[in-house]
């Protein structure tokens, strides 16, 4: 499902959402595009109207503030809906692009309908992490569950990941997620992808809904190995998520700064790199800034740690000192170390 981060950059997922704008040929070039600046799997989300709420005028079942305001809950979905007759000509199109496809299910039936596409692996939206008989349902499959935490407490994550593992899934990914759209810098806690890390023992990763790529840059330094991202077509203005989504050729930008952040990362263990090791000669060494004849002492007068660094370490100057040279050195020579082995230092 995901890829080892000591030796692989994260893996980048691409959310088409409701950026279709309800248009299946507009979903295809959101996959293509996708393909093209370098994600590794598209996401759909599978539900109907009907499967996310009732058709009512209520109060209870309208949007106040934020970017749905005023929609009932159902208008919201039937527009953003992905059909589910597009959904075999969405996967098949994926395989032919060979890019991963998979999706949101949202209740027991958005999961029979992707078990029949051969879905690779399921995501839980953050609005339902709390559905435990869908996670149930999911985790029957056997198949690799990603489940986003948006507004969960830790008691919330152990009730569905417990739930997701005591029903079959033995690969559960989390992903620290902040469910305000768009999220500000301000709204995030990057030290929780460390908590969870330590907690659940699991592929931790970050779906982003900022609009800053310092974001993803600061998530994927605190150790996120799955990064999920809404993108839309270059220019598009209309879209219930776009005003968090990456756009365009800003997607390559968005794949590029995932890669480039984890090659700062670098690797697990203490290194330096070779073209800085080269810097090396522009540290201090011990040279001989007078000739020093075989039989005489080290003096603070014939020796001195100077620049350039092709001597022996100025750790060793203290210790040569008022010891007989072994050989003739000529002044503006550095002390190399074989001046050690001979004085039996080394």
């Amino acid at each position: 499902m995901c890829k080892n981060p000591l030796t692989k950059i994260p893996f980048f997922i691409a959310e088409i959402s409701a950026n279709h704008n309800g248009s299946l040929p507009h979903a295809k070039k959101l996959i293509k595009i996708a393909k093209k600046c370098g994600a590794d799997a598209v996401k759909l989300q599978t539900y109907t109207p009907d499967t996310m709420t009732i058709k009512s005028n209520k109060l209870d079942f309208k949007i106040k503030g934020g970017l749905w305001n005023g929609k009932t809950l159902w208008d919201l979905y039937e527009k953003a809906q992905t059909p589910f007759e597009w959904h075999k000509e969405l996967f098949d199109y994926a395989k032919k692009l060979k890019i991963t496809c998979f999706s949101t299910p949202f209740d027991e039936t958005a999961v029979d309908l992707l078990e029949s596409l051969n879905c690779p692996f399921y995501k839980v939206a953050s609005f339902e992490m709390n559905h435990i008989s869908l996670i149930k349902k999911i985790a029957q499959t056997k198949k690799p569950i990603i489940i986003s935490t948006g507004m969960a407490t830790l008691k919330e994550i152990d009730l569905a990941f417990n739930t997701a593992k005591k029903n079959g899934s033995k690969n559960i990914a989390l992903l620290y997620c902040v469910s305000n759209y768009p999220s500000k810098i301000c709204d995030f806690n990057f030290n929780n992808i460390k908590i969870l890390k330590e907690r659940y023992k699991c592929t931790i990763g970050f779906s982003d809904h900022s609009t800053d790529n310092r974001v993803v840059a600061a998530a994927i330094a605190s150790g996120a190995e799955i990064i999920e991202k809404h993108i839309a077509l270059e220019g598009q203005t209309r879209g219930p998520d776009i005003c968090f989504s990456t756009k365009g050729k800003d997607i390559k930008i968005y794949a590029k700064v995932i890669s480039e952040t984890f090659a700062l990362m670098g690797k697990n263990f203490f290194y330096r790199s070779k073209s800085e090791r080269k810097n090396l000669k522009f540290r201090r060494s011990i040279y001989a800034v007078n000739n020093i004849a075989k039989g005489e002492k080290f003096t603070r007068k014939n020796i001195r740690v100077i620049r350039p660094g092709y001597g022996i370490e100025p750790y060793y100057y203290e210790r040569i000192l008022n010891k007989i040279c072994p050989q003739n050195i000529k002044l503006e020579t550095a002390i190399r170390k074989n001046i050690l082995k001979l004085l039996k230092l080394n």
